[in-house]
Formats: structure tokens, sequence, C-alpha cells
């Protein structure tokens, strides 16, 4: 297959989890070349997923690292041989590429958690919001890469929307439901877009409320995307210059664990749209 010169995070991740499965048999990269028939520079190019593998050479490579979880290569074979080539290609040159590693990781998430607690997540917000966080971003953004901005987030809420929607569940603080963005109008357009969406079967709104009483598990918003297995997971965090993606499998486990100790804090649906209700009529 020809190399790649930008592989998505997606590629990386296919790579990064073939040399897992090559490491943990103890064997070496050209010890794992040699078996597949190929070089020692096109077994690091898989690896590093510039270069990309048939199911066949997958599968060889599973049966040689004495890999037995099916399931887990079943997943792999999947992501080897997936070509999609989603509405996120349009902004392929236009925004920057983390973006689009974003919109692909959503599109494949078996399902989707989000915390945040200063903003609404972006999978719930409104245009008018979204344009506003961009407009007050720094360094200040030309006008049309905000709205390229606001476009791209607007087309992300796909996943939550087309006819299998992927099942969707956020916690969101008090603080950022109070925090006006936008002005009056744009947070009472943005208050009543969550309780709309949160009356379908596939999302799910609980609210962490100010009263909750010693709460300090997370201090970060986070986006949990799961895998068509968990060892596939992937955590989104925002960091200092940009979105960190994190996939390490101790790391997801903390990061479950400390997601249903918040859901277990956190108001439930119904008592979660009833404290939105009281927001609206407050505004």
């Amino acid at each position: 297959m020809p190399a790649r010169r930008h592989p998505t995070a997606r590629q990386v991740r296919l790579g990064a989890e073939l040399r897992k499965l090559r490491e943990a048999a103890g064997l070496k990269a050209t010890e794992a070349a040699s078996l597949l028939g190929v070089n020692s520079v096109q077994m690091s190019q898989i690896e590093a997923g510039i270069t990309g593998v048939s199911e066949d050479r997958l599968r060889r490579l599973a049966a040689n690292y004495a890999c037995s979880d099916h399931e887990l290569i079943d997943a792999l074979a999947t992501m080897a041989t997936d070509r999609t080539k989603g509405w996120w290609e349009e902004y392929r040159g236009l925004l920057p590429t983390p973006f689009l590693d974003l919109s692909e990781l959503e599109y494949h998430a078996a399902h989707r958690w989000d915390v945040d607690f200063l903003h609404i997540p972006g999978l719930l917000q409104t245009a008018d919001y979204a344009r506003a966080l961009f407009s007050r971003r720094l360094p200040e953004l030309p006008p049309h890469e905000t709205e390229l901005r606001v476009r791209h987030r607007m087309r992300r809420r796909v996943i939550i929307e087309r006819a299998d929607p992927v099942p969707y569940e956020t916690l969101v603080h008090e603080a950022a439901l109070r925090i006006r963005v936008g002005g009056r109008a744009a947070n009472l357009t943005q208050l009543a877009h969550i309780l709309e969406l949160s009356e379908a079967d596939h999302v799910t709104v609980r609210v962490i409320p100010f009263e909750l009483e010693d709460f300090a598990d997370i201090t970060a918003a986070m986006a949990y995307s799961g895998g068509d297995v968990p060892k596939l997971d992937t955590v989104v965090r925002d960091g200092p210059h940009g979105s960190l993606f994190i996939d390490a499998e101790a790391q997801l486990g903390v990061f479950r664990t400390l997601f249903r100790r918040v859901e277990g804090a956190s108001l439930d649906p119904a008592r979660s749209r009833d404290l939105i209700h009281r927001l609206l009529k407050e505004l």
C-alpha cells in the first residue's frame, strides 16, 4: 500500500495497537517484519499508521502474536478495511487536523460521554452559542475562520441526529448552564435546545448541581468515545496547545471510573430537566 503523507488519528491508532500486540508477544519489529514478508522500514511504517495493512496481513500478524482476543482482532480488521470519506474531509486544509480527527473519532464511536464544567458540550451547542465562544478566542480569529469552526461544530451533531444515532450521555455543571454566552436570547435558545435533545431516547443529560458537596473528581472537561471494544476507547481533553487524545489502557480505566463517579453524584435526567426549566424561567 502507498505511504500516507498525513495519517489520521484513527490510522495512527491502528498502527499503535498492532505495535502493542507485537510488544506483548515479545517480538522485535524486525522479527515481525520477517513473519509478514516485509522489511523493517515497512513494518515501522505500518505501526506508525503511515502505511495501511490489509485484513489478511493484520490477521496473520495477530496469529503470529498469539493474540486470542478475537473481538479486538475483528475491531482492528474493521479499522484496517475502513475506506470512509466522511463529511469532515471537506474541511481538510481549512481547519487544524485535530478538528478532523475528532470528527472521525465521533463518527465511528460506539457510544459517547461528555463532561463539561464551564461550557455547554459541543454536541449540544447551538450555532449562536458556538459562534460566541469562537469569536472570543485569543488570538482573535478572522470572521471567516470563526464561521468555518461554527459550521464544523454544527456538522458534528450528525452523530446524535442521524438515523442510527450514537448513544450519548453528558454531564454538565450548573455553572455552564448559568454562564451567559452570547447574550440572553442566545442562552434562552441554548437551554431550550438542550431540553429538546434530552427528550430523545439515545440522549441523556445530567446536571452537576452547585449544591453538590465535596466535589473535586474532575477539574477539566473530557469527551469519552467508546470503541467497538473497550481497548479501543479514546478520551479527548483540551490541552494548552490543542486537543489531547488519550488511549493508554490504564488511563482509560481511570476516566471510566471518574465518569461513573460524577454520574452517580449528578441529578437524574428528570431532575436535570426540571433544573434547566427553572433556569429558563429565570432568564
